[in-house]
């Protein structure tokens, strides 16, 4: 985010409404940052000009993508489903939890990682039913309970029911986990 000189009250509610209307993920503190002003001015302004906090735009965008997927319900996708183009790509941000870890490390269990990945993979799918056929996987660094991860999967092809998707994972610009998915369409006539 390029800085904002100071402005006027009216001048920073416009600006802040552009911003927010290109990024929906801008935290206060970034607005904060970026205006100059208190966390509290940001969150004050927002009331007046009725947004949302960022958990619940998040919900907001989210609730809108998962009306677009095709092969399983919105509620079986392990995290927040915050952009979709079925048949071309999605991204999901999971915020991990302690009861995610292992209490001795505190480092998140890998299958919750999978598990984001996959059901994104999934999720970009433009099909009825899915089924994963083959999924070649690698956990790049560890990743602790709190950390908030930001994945971003691809179709990268498709081949008659075959549909390769390329599923990355990173927590702070660093890639934790990558995943390539074969994902099967399956015509269910039953």
């Amino acid at each position: 985010m390029k800085r904002t000189g100071k402005l006027n009250k009216t001048g920073r509610q416009n600006k802040l409404l552009e911003l927010l209307e290109e990024d929906p993920f801008v935290t206060d503190e970034d607005l904060s940052e970026e205006f100059k002003v208190s966390i509290q001015t940001i969150r004050l302004d927002r009331l007046e000009l009725g947004i949302p906090e960022l958990r619940e735009r998040i919900k907001s965008v989210a609730a809108k993508n998962y009306q677009k997927v095709r092969s399983m319900t919105g509620t079986e996708i392990v995290g927040e489903l915050i952009d979709l183009t079925l048949g071309e790509s999605g991204i999901s941000i999971l915020q991990t939890t302690a009861e995610m870890a292992f209490s001795k490390t505190n480092i998140v269990r890998g299958h919750h990682i999978f598990s984001q990945a996959e059901s994104l993979a999934m999720a970009v799918i433009d099909a009825d039913v899915a089924l994963t056929g083959v999924s070649n996987i690698k956990y790049l660094s560890p990743v602790r309970a709190g950390d908030k991860l930001i994945a971003k999967a691809e179709v990268v092809r498709v081949r008659d029911n075959d549909h390769f998707v390329h599923v990355k994972i990173h927590f702070n610009q660093e890639q934790v986990f990558r995943g390539k998915f074969i994902l099967v369409a399956i015509n269910d006539n039953r």
